[in-house]
């Protein structure tokens, strides 16, 4: 099992082209950064391919294609250009998007398509855990706008998620006194391009983790229940395991 884990970093190795104050940058960045998501789902026990930057300076979930991104026209495609509320932060020119893509981008997508490749020659299978969390309130450039948000969500992909994984996810958190979303908020779970919609070996499914159950309101400051919601994630990721390449959903419910 692989732990995909796009959004927990607040470095920027270089801040070209960005036109607003630090201040104005680090609101930002408390904002979209989805905080400690690499605490809250990594483990010893299985593989993490996680982005060491930002996803203000990159956002590896995102299509590197503008015209296949949804959220280009916003301004927040694969290198954001724009503020949650609209606002110009960073002039891209396509000398600097290119040094991005080549140095950051594609590596990052170069290390997960090799850590499926090894999953398969292993196991002849791979599972992929999207790993995220969200705010309870919906951002400005948010699609979905639904307010009463979930305690989790899990985003799926019609090709590469299991029927039996969102079986168990629904089971897991209906027992676990948690509500679930399923693709809402948020939709998809990330596949790697050369094997999206090609290979069934490959599956992917998205966990995001409502901030409200582990954050102080509006900060990123931990709160009491952060252990708690990091047992749950850890139990989760367990299950995802065992039911995928163990099959012994029947064993564990």
């Amino acid at each position: 099992m692989i732990l995909h884990i796009p959004h927990s970093s607040i470095k920027f190795p270089n801040k070209d082209g960005f036109i607003i104050s630090k201040d104005e940058l680090s609101q930002e960045v408390l904002k979209l950064t989805d905080w400690y998501t690499d605490e809250l789902f990594e483990s010893k026990n299985w593989e993490s391919v996680k982005a060491d930057f930002s996803r203000i300076f990159c956002d590896t979930e995102r299509f590197s294609d503008n015209s296949k991104e949804v959220m280009f026209k916003y301004g927040m495609g694969v290198l954001y250009e724009k503020s949650d509320d609209g606002r110009p932060i960073r002039n891209v020119t396509e000398e600097l998007r290119e040094n991005i893509l080549t140095s950051y981008y594609w590596k990052h997508h170069s290390d997960l398509n090799k850590a499926v490749l090894r999953e398969l020659k292993e196991f002849g299978q791979s599972l992929i855990i999207d790993c995220h969390s969200f705010p309870d309130t919906p951002l400005k450039r948010d699609l979905n706008k639904i307010l009463n948000r979930p305690d989790f969500n899990i985003g799926t992909d019609s090709f590469h998620t299991p029927k039996k994984l969102i079986d168990a996810s629904i089971d897991f958190f209906k027992s676990k006194g948690f509500s679930l979303g399923v693709d809402e908020p948020y939709s998809g779970s990330i596949v790697p391009m050369n094997f999206y919609q090609k290979d069934k070996r490959v599956s992917s499914i998205m966990l995001e983790i409502n901030r409200k159950l582990y954050l102080e309101d509006k900060t990123n400051t931990k709160s009491k229940d952060f252990e708690e919601i990091k047992s749950v994630t850890q139990e989760f990721i367990s299950l995802m395991n065992a039911v995928y390449y163990e099959d012994n959903y029947n064993k564990i419910f």
